[in-house]
């Protein structure tokens, strides 16, 4: 059955340290997602977070803190007008990159702000992550990436990472043509089996206007009808 997908948005955010002028295996991956939500017509908006001024910070505007600069409220109104956010990221001695760890700083210093129902902003929106590299590391950078997410708010379906890695050690990387990384059948189906989940959930969530604000809406608990449950304005 053909499932409608039109009117998602994606932003996919890669952190690999190499800005545009170079390629990046992290976004080779990554296409293969992006061109899979395009073609289910999900709008898709895709930046290095690298090729932007974004010093490290837990307040929203980093030049009241001294810094000269600070493109981050820019790129946080297209993470908000998001309905899926995807993080991309090489793996470093088994770590996510400085840049993802940038990333969820500056997601987590938005976090505090709420949406029209008063709940967390990330509420009603939907997280998943595309690792690559040439050693061992998928799944644990999955799980710091995915809990971080999911703490600030985010919804995380099933299957909501992917990744391609070569042998461990030097060796080529996911774009490198003797890899024959794009006719790998395990992560073309679990990218894939990402992309649609991403999807779903967020349908799902836009369709019935976000998760419902019961007991879950810090204005409520502010104004104290945190006790009155039966109260109609709050459910």
């Amino acid at each position: 059955m053909k499932v409608e997908f039109s009117g998602l948005k994606a932003l996919f955010i890669n952190c690999t340290l190499k800005k545009s002028s170079k390629d990046s295996h992290t976004e080779g991956l990554m296409e293969l997602s992006m061109d899979i939500m395009k073609k289910e017509n999900v709008i898709v908006d895709y930046l290095r977070l690298v090729d932007y001024q974004v010093p490290p910070g837990l307040v929203p505007d980093m030049t009241k803190e001294g810094y000269d600069e600070d493109d981050w409220p820019k790129l946080y109104k297209k993470i908000k007008g998001a309905d899926i956010l995807v993080i991309g990221t090489p793996i470093w001695l088994g770590e996510r990159s400085s840049i993802a760890s940038r990333l969820i700083e500056r997601l987590y210093g938005m976090s505090a702000e709420t949406n029209a129902k008063g709940q967390y902003v990330y509420y009603g929106k939907v997280g998943g992550c595309i690792i690559t590299g040439n050693e061992d590391g998928i799944k644990h950078c999955a799980m710091g990436l995915l809990y971080a997410l999911q703490h600030l708010g985010f919804s995380i379906p099933p299957q909501a990472d992917c990744g391609w890695i070569g042998e461990v050690g030097p060796g080529p990387s996911y774009l490198d043509q003797s890899s024959g990384a794009k006719n790998n059948e395990f992560t073309n189906r679990n990218t894939t089996f990402m992309t649609y989940n991403l999807m779903h959930l967020a349908k799902l969530l836009k369709n019935n206007n976000g998760l419902p604000r019961y007991g879950n809406s810090r204005d409520d608990w502010d104004d104290g009808t945190r006790w009155n449950f039966e109260n109609p304005e709050y459910r």
